[in-house]
């Protein structure tokens, strides 16, 4: 593993924030390019050029993008560049791919102080390293001071699908049972605890972490994965909305089963939040018909304890959308409708 060190190579005597001219493609930019972005992603010894050719060892590949301006840049358990390696590399995962290449935009804006760019720069490229991804091409724009928030960071990524599956909304069936990969509503706390200045009797660490690792393992191992989605913005209530409007069908959960630590129990009803409806970086749910179920929880649990079966597809729904229906912890069935708006906004 790579050893990385908190000494910015761009000498802060001389440049100690980030300028306009940084962004403006003379001799400032390529010297954050040279010193900064290639030597750090392992792209030191590649030619420059206006974009990478690789080859892939299979036609059939998976491919998304996303976009990161979260407010506060660094939270207990990440920051915006770890998040934003975790949240390409999670959502090709959820297509059942192998994650493989990043690209990485940025968009500084004038006056980010260079060690923060530095700290952000090596955290991505850990966890990079740890995701088993590389970050092999990318851009840099600077903004006018007071017009960028810091930094925002666009990624886009390509990773390789080696199965027959189908693993999408339209292939779930009534009888699935879904399953969750750990506790719920640790990352929305963590970033409201940190933006707001609350102080809880124990810090809450985001659950940002990369899943292909373990979607992987589901695969290997055969099981016959329906559907695959991570429960970030709108929480779980937005994802079981979205994927049973999307397949025609009726879910029902358990709201007792499902875990949640005391602690964010504790601050959601400070906050007025529901858990069921706050953003994770690290929780996903996967549709697996009956047969596939006990090789699945085991495989989850393997990896997080807390892993646990939360409800079924218990129909094919009449309506032109599909409907989600949670039983209670005081025993009362009720609709689980999907926020209008966002509780917690740039939250990713």
């Amino acid at each position: 593993m790579t050893n990385f060190t908190l000494s910015c190579p761009i000498p802060i005597d001389q440049y100690p924030n980030v300028l306009l001219a940084h962004g403006g493609g003379g001799k400032l930019m390529q010297q954050l390019l040279e010193r900064m972005f290639l030597p750090t992603f392992g792209a030191a010894k590649s030619i420059p050029h206006d974009s990478a050719v690789l080859t892939l060892p299979r036609d059939k590949i998976a491919f998304t993008t996303d976009s990161y301006v979260i407010n506060p840049l660094f939270f207990p358990g990440g920051d915006i560049g770890s998040l934003a390696i975790h949240g390409t590399v999670n959502d090709l995962a959820m297509s059942g791919a192998r994650p493989l290449y990043l690209s990485v935009g940025f968009i500084l804006e004038e006056g980010l102080p260079m060690e923060t760019l530095w700290r952000i720069v090596q955290s991505m490229q850990q966890a990079a390293e740890n995701a088993k991804v590389q970050i092999i091409t990318g851009d840099t724009k600077v903004v006018d001071r007071g017009k960028g928030d810091g930094i925002f960071i666009n990624t886009a990524g390509v990773g390789i699908v080696e199965h027959d599956l189908v693993i999408a909304p339209q292939t779930v069936q009534p009888g699935d049972i879904i399953l969750l990969n750990g506790d719920l509503g640790r990352h929305g706390i963590a970033i409201m605890a940190v933006r707001e200045g609350l102080e809880f009797e124990t810090t809450i660490e985001s659950d940002s972490a990369p899943l292909a690792s373990v979607v992987l393992e589901l695969i290997e191992a055969g099981v016959k994965i329906h559907c695959l989605r991570d429960l970030t913005r709108g929480g779980l209530s937005s994802t079981l909305n979205e994927i049973a409007t999307s397949a025609k069908v009726t879910i029902h959960i358990d709201e007792n089963v499902i875990p949640v630590r005391e602690d964010v129990q504790g601050a959601c009803e400070i906050l007025g939040f529901d858990p069921l409806y706050v953003a994770n970086e690290g929780r996903f749910v996967a549709f697996v018909p009956q047969e596939s179920v006990d090789k699945a929880l085991d495989i989850l649990r393997s990896h997080d304890q807390q892993a646990c079966i939360i409800g079924q597809v218990t129909g094919t729904s009449q309506a032109k959308m599909g409907l989600v229906t949670v039983q209670s912890k005081i025993g009362a069935s009720r609709i689980l409708d999907m926020l209008s708006g966002e509780q917690l906004p740039r939250i990713c």
